[in-house]
């Protein structure tokens, strides 16, 4: 729990709503200063905190206001703070804002066809709110790398996680290196796919040197290996 002050005269042995929006507004801007320190991470945000009822009564607190994140856990998007008061006279309200957090996330540079490898050409950097992306960003380029789409994509669309896959490095009829590997001993043949296949996939390969299908768990173009 967090206790920010906010300092404006109160009316009537009365705590107006400016002091609930303010105090509001203050622990939102610290919240979010600290998950972007906490994190590293480049951003910026903006915050407008719902209005009240200006009906509204609450007895002039005592003590200092104490504050904390209702929900969600992170400061981004809809959130409501709750503003609690531990004096003679205690009272607690829920205050809802809005949290626009701004990153830089890679979107798509232009439309991309379902298993479309992807390439530096094909994204680009653009700042978005984050706090609307609820199936995830990216936010460097290089995780594009060795990745295909899952699903057609249009262009300045956010590229999420699940637009990707790992791209087959090799492919059905390729000739690999089999390699068999163990404390004891380091074996390398000759072998030919009989699947495609992605990094960490396991795929069938014939052994050309004895005519053997066996199972190999593919390391890299060209590259499979024996689990052993």
């Amino acid at each position: 729990m967090c206790c920010l002050g906010y300092s404006l005269a109160s009316s009537a042995g009365q705590t107006p709503p400016e002091v609930l929006i303010g105090t509001a507004e203050g622990f939102l801007e610290y919240s979010v200063e600290e998950y972007l320190q906490r994190g590293d991470i480049q951003g910026r945000s903006e915050i407008q905190v719902n209005r009240l009822d200006p009906r509204l009564r609450l007895a002039e607190c005592d003590k200092e206001l104490t504050t904390r994140l209702e929900s969600p856990a992170q400061p981004m998007g809809r959130v409501t703070v709750r503003i609690r008061c531990d004096g003679t006279s205690p009272w607690t309200v829920f205050v809802p804002a809005q949290v626009k957090l701004y990153r830089d996330v890679v979107v798509v540079s232009r439309p991309l066809r379902r298993g479309a490898p992807i390439g530096y050409e094909d994204v680009s950097l653009a700042e978005r709110d984050v706090g609307t992306l609820s199936q995830g960003f990216l936010t460097d380029t290089t995780q594009i790398l060795g990745q295909k789409t899952t699903r057609a994509l249009l262009p300045d669309q956010v590229l999420a996680p699940l637009h990707l896959e790992q791209a087959e490095v090799v492919s059905k009829g390729d000739q690999v290196v089999i390699s068999a590997l163990s404390t004891a001993i380091n074996v390398r043949m000759p072998g030919e796919a009989l699947s495609n296949g992605a990094p960490g996939e396991q795929i069938r390969v014939r052994n050309l040197s004895s005519g053997r299908v066996i199972k190999a768990r593919v390391k890299g173009p060209g590259q499979v290996q024996v689990d052993m």
